[in-house]
């Protein structure tokens, strides 16, 4: 499906962001398994997810606790899309209030390595598929489940979260007191994919389809006789938006670079020789 200028619209998870310092490794790990990911605010209404159309919604960690006041939460109506939810550390807790779950304090927060175990049939069609019984993973939170919520089955203990991992497979919730997307986490790229697979999605996202798509946006919103200006620090950001641009509409480009005082040593010049040789 083309969507206009050019645009193809691939099939997409959505990650609701409630300020983990992992979110983007979320949506990088998303990628790489060749799905389209997008990252949104936490706050973002049900009807604009509904609009965006996607396939399922992860819900990133975060450093906030349920028990403080003013912790982040999401539009009550994204609980009832129909759609598989994955919850990821301060995600899965806000799953479990949510449906009912109970959601406390730990005796001390966890941070680092952990062994989480599968219980028993917990991975045969989960998000646990083809992951050993027991392994290693990368925990990050103050706060545990004490009760997983009616209709959760527990399917992953460690021996400080009796529940680790939690799965209603009838309304395809998942949660995860660990983190998947990190690479101290084994295993985290399978857990992932079975999500996605969950998902039914059919990993149809590459990088070399980005760029192509996104030069032909660029070329078909500036038009045959447009000319753009493009303000270039020399960072990664600025970099590949005028690489994209001009790769669209070539000497229509004009980069315009600025040294405001407030450069490293010798930055100017690298940018300089970097961009006119």
């Amino acid at each position: 499906m083309t969507l206009p200028h050019g645009r193809v619209a691939h099939q997409t998870i959505l990650v609701l962001d409630f300020g983990s310092q992992y979110t983007q490794l979320i949506a990088r790990r998303l990628r790489e398994l060749s799905v389209y990911s997008e990252i949104v605010s936490h706050s973002i209404s049900a009807s604009e997810i509904e609009k965006r159309q996607p396939q399922g919604i992860i819900f990133s960690g975060g450093p906030a606790s349920l028990s403080e006041v003013g912790a982040p939460t999401c539009d009550p109506d994204v609980f009832d899309c129909d759609l598989p939810i994955l919850g990821i550390c301060y995600g899965m807790q806000l799953l479990t209030k949510q449906y009912g779950g109970m959601v406390g304090g730990a005796a001390e927060r966890e941070y680092g390595p952990a062994a989480v175990s599968v219980t028993p049939g917990g991975g045969a069609d989960g998000v646990f598929r083809n992951v050993p019984s027991e392994f290693k993973v990368w925990a990050s939170h103050g706060d545990f489940i004490r009760e997983a919520p009616p209709g959760f089955d527990v399917v992953g203990t460690s021996p400080n979260a009796p529940v680790a991992a939690m799965a209603d497979a009838k309304r395809q919730r998942y949660g995860l007191l660990f983190h998947p997307e990190v690479v101290h986490t084994d295993y985290g790229a399978t857990i992932l994919k079975n999500f996605t697979e969950l998902c039914e999605c059919r990993g149809d996202w590459t990088m070399s389809s980005f760029v192509d798509e996104a030069t032909e946006r660029i070329r078909n919103t500036v038009g045959s006789e447009g000319r753009v200006v493009c303000g270039l620090s020399g960072g990664v950001d600025s970099t590949v938006a005028a690489v994209l641009i001009h790769r669209a509409i070539g000497d229509r480009l004009t980069c315009i670079f600025v040294d405001n005082g407030l450069l490293r040593l010798d930055e100017r010049r690298q940018v300089e020789d970097r961009f006119t040789n």
